[in-house]
């Protein structure tokens, strides 16, 4: 007896309430949070720094009667920033809009794609000139100056923390209250014996970024997980981690950026790219009539420059595991 066939009585379509797109969790980028940003009016400026050695000096003395007090004054220098602008954009043809099935919306999925690109644009940019020896005043390298953490039997990353706390503290006055960790670091230290030992009698059977704070009596932990893609259009993907993995940085981030206060590093964000709106990102959906009638071509536009502003509030481990 004939009977319908499944592909006879079900055309497939697309589900309305689901569609899949790789879009990276906030969580991933941690550029921002480790240079607040500071908008500015000016692409390119200077600002004002204060000399540290002028502020750390003992130099009150007892007053004689009728004598003039003990005095002494302090200097200013400048430096300045230069903010460069990063555009990118995608194009959504009128056919494409007008055909789309839910829950696909093109115009929003473009503003999504586009500003994506901006947070990858500024996370590999601060990874490649900051999460990298030498750009803080103590560096540190594994084997050579303490035992890679992913030595578990002889390596010691609690005191090794211990130590870059500590030389922070006696060289600015203000303790760390951040640990950035490469993926791979952090990986090596939630199984680290010492840190395990630490944690083993509470609740979670993990060790989380915000025990580990706790462990090392900082305020928080920050693990680079920012994915890139190296590979062209069209070519084979090849995926890896922005920041390489093996490396941590120790510092300190002011919560609330403002004048006279210090922080290891700022990110200088220009307003301008917002037409007046005194944002420091700008995505905007505009019309190209010469591509089609309803074409939209949807653009961000980013203009920024991180700078370490207190080389002394970043204590770096090279090659930590």
């Amino acid at each position: 007896m004939p009977q319908p066939t499944a592909t006879q009585v079900h055309v497939n379509r697309p589900l309305t309430n689901i569609s899949i797109a790789f879009i990276q969790q906030a969580k991933n980028f941690v550029a921002a949070r480790v240079f607040p940003s500071v908008p500015v009016d000016k692409q390119s400026d200077s600002y004002f720094v204060y000399t540290k050695a002028d502020w750390f000096r003992d130099e009150a003395r007892k007053r004689g009667d009728s004598t003039e007090s003990a005095g002494s004054g302090y200097d200013i220098g400048t430096t300045t920033y230069n903010c460069d602008v990063f555009a990118f954009h995608k194009d959504v043809g009128d056919q494409v809009q007008a055909n789309s099935d839910s829950p696909l919306d093109p115009l929003r999925d473009a503003a999504v794609f586009v500003i994506q690109r901006m947070l990858l644009r500024k996370e590999i940019q601060w990874a490649t000139d900051f999460m990298v020896s030498g750009s803080w005043d103590t560096n540190k390298t594994g084997t050579t100056d303490f035992t890679k953490w992913s030595t578990y039997a002889g390596s010691d990353p609690i005191t090794d923390i211990e130590t870059g706390k500590a030389t922070i503290l006696q060289n600015t006055g203000y303790l760390p209250n951040t640990l950035v960790l490469g993926y791979t670091t952090f990986r090596y230290l939630k199984n680290h014996p010492l840190l395990v030992d630490r944690f083993k009698h509470t609740t979670p059977n993990v060790l989380t970024t915000e025990l580990m704070a706790g462990i090392f009596d900082i305020e928080r932990v920050l693990v680079c997980m920012a994915v890139k893609n190296t590979g062209n259009e069209n070519e084979a993907a090849s995926y890896s981690f922005v920041q390489t993995g093996a490396d941590a940085l120790l510092c300190y981030v002011n919560p609330t950026p403002s004048p006279r206060a210090p922080s290891a590093g700022y990110c200088f964000e220009w307003k301008g790219v917002s037409d007046g709106l005194g944002e420091t990102v700008a995505t905007r959906s505009f019309n190209m009539p010469q591509l089609g009638k309803r074409h939209q071509r949807v653009e961000s536009e980013l203009a920024f420059d991180n700078k370490v502003v207190a080389s002394a509030m970043g204590y770096y481990f090279t090659t930590a595991v």
